[in-house]
């Protein structure tokens, strides 16, 4: 029996033992080569696949390529890295597809793949469609498959580095958490010329004993905060488990959660390219809106998940776009794709270009209180019902909001989101006003109705 959940909205995820086994892995592998042959006219078809640091991930990588070999396919294994490697490898190798092994920044027991196709992320329809074609078994062994092994991790480190523009002297220190960025972070930091500092937590380990690859929580940044204390750093950089999010804090402790980081992106490069579109997602702040339009861009608000917002960029040909879970993603001067080693290169180029600290170019955005993503658990067959339920009382009751992903709503003073996540079984809520205590009232009428449909609010409180 296959759990149809695992098959999300841009991405494959799910438990290992209880959803996720090698030997599905291995009909993933031969169902996706399968379908990129009724996909394409080519004779011989390349996949890249990688894997990260999950004690489960060497053995489903091991499953996927076996089943992408048993379809026919030339399968380039190109061993442990960051999912940005894994794009980059795409790239280099002109593959027809890639795929990543990975569970990115959910506990150490999950497990999943990221997948790309035509240089475009595989998500959505395209998904439910692979869901499909395993379901019927239509997966078939075709003849000429075979494995090779390609180590692309010196060619990524010089491309990223070889990018930097250096200026002042800076010292930094950088979180990888255990994940799949410690096989390169160090690397590159030490190639990046009058930048100095130090890699925290770069040995590999699935079980992550130090803390959970997730900078958007900020007890994740503890020991990132006492190390730049302890050195004098002007600087603090941390990584998800897979290296396509990217956190950072100053040397006062304050975070720069995402959408701070896109303001600090966008002014620069609308400056030498205005009138440029950028792309912020809906948990984003309003200030980051606001200051694109200020700086001569055109600001686009647009649905959470990484597929999703490279599919946006394409269309809009952004140079810029970001979330503010940390997925930031340059198509100036780079690829597209999100990449949080070349955004941690490009925050440090901005860093050093300036004679003061970081912070200071954001001192002018007006005050606001936000609250960070607070996440509600609430059962995968219960969740899209529940959100629908919600946004039909706010259509009645003639609530002014976009409905683009869930529910952003305008209010007096701020606004509200509430959304669907489709990588757990949990709802988002995030809201924004001008003190403390309206954004405590906020998130209460939030918690309202969420308690209307059962679903309890967590404590939080505002500061």
């Amino acid at each position: 029996m296959i759990n149809p959940y695992i098959f999300r909205e841009y991405d494959i995820r799910g438990v290992m033992g209880r959803d996720l086994s090698p030997e599905l892995f291995r009909d993933l592998g031969r169902t996706f080569a399968a379908h990129l042959r009724a996909e394409s006219c080519r004779e011989v078809l390349t996949v890249a696949v990688g894997r990260d640091g999950r004690l489960s991930s060497p053995d489903l990588a091991a499953g996927m390529i076996e089943g992408l070999v048993q379809g026919g396919v030339r399968a380039i294994d190109i061993g442990l890295a960051p999912t940005p490697a894994l794009y980059f490898a795409t790239y280099r190798l002109e593959a027809d597809a890639g795929i990543m092994i990975t569970g990115s920044h959910n506990p150490s027991d999950h497990n999943g793949i990221k997948m790309m196709r035509a240089g475009k992320a595989v998500y959505g329809a395209e998904i439910q469609a692979l869901k499909r074609r395993l379901e019927a078994g239509d997966n078939p062994v075709v003849p000429g498959g075979r494995r090779e092994q390609v180590d692309l991790l010196e060619e990524y480190v010089e491309r990223i580095a070889g990018d930097f523009h250096p200026g002042r002297s800076l010292k930094v220190v950088m979180d990888c958490g255990n994940g799949a960025t410690g096989v390169v972070a160090g690397e590159i930091l030490r190639r990046l010329s009058g930048v100095h500092g130090e890699v925290l937590f770069a040995e590999i380990d699935g079980t992550f004993p130090n803390h959970h690859p997730d900078p958007t929580e900020p007890k994740n940044l503890v020991a990132l905060a006492e190390r730049m204390r302890a050195t004098g750093a002007e600087l603090g950089i941390a990584f998800d488990g897979d290296g396509d999010r990217i956190g950072a804090m100053d040397a006062q402790g304050r975070i720069l959660w995402g959408d701070l980081l896109m303001i600090l992106f966008a002014r620069d490069i609308l400056s030498k390219d205005p009138g440029a579109a950028v792309i912020g997602d809906v948990k984003c702040s309003q200030r980051l809106f606001d200051a694109v339009a200020k700086a001569g861009g055109e600001p686009i608000m647009w649905k959470t998940g990484h597929s999703l917002i490279k599919t946006k960029m394409r269309e809009s040909g952004a140079p810029l776009a970001g979330e503010m879970s940390g997925h930031l993603f340059f198509a100036d001067r780079y690829y597209g794709f999100d990449d949080a080693l070349y955004a941690a290169m490009r925050l440090l180029e901005l860093a050093v270009a300036r004679p003061g600290p970081l912070m200071d170019e954001l001192a002018n955005l007006p005050e606001s209180f936000a609250s960070p993503e607070l996440r509600i658990p609430c059962p995968d067959e219960q969740k899209f019902i529940i959100m629908e339920r919600i946004l039909a009382r706010l259509r009645d009751a003639g609530a002014t909001l976009s409905d683009i992903d869930g529910a952003r709503v305008r209010v007096p003073d701020g606004w509200w989101l509430l959304r669907v996540s489709n990588t757990q079984p949990i709802l988002v809520a995030r809201a924004e006003a001008q003190s403390p205590e309206r954004l405590q009232a906020i998130l209460q009428e939030v918690a309202a109705l969420l308690a209307a449909e059962g679903v309890a609010f967590p404590a939080w409180q505002a500061e």
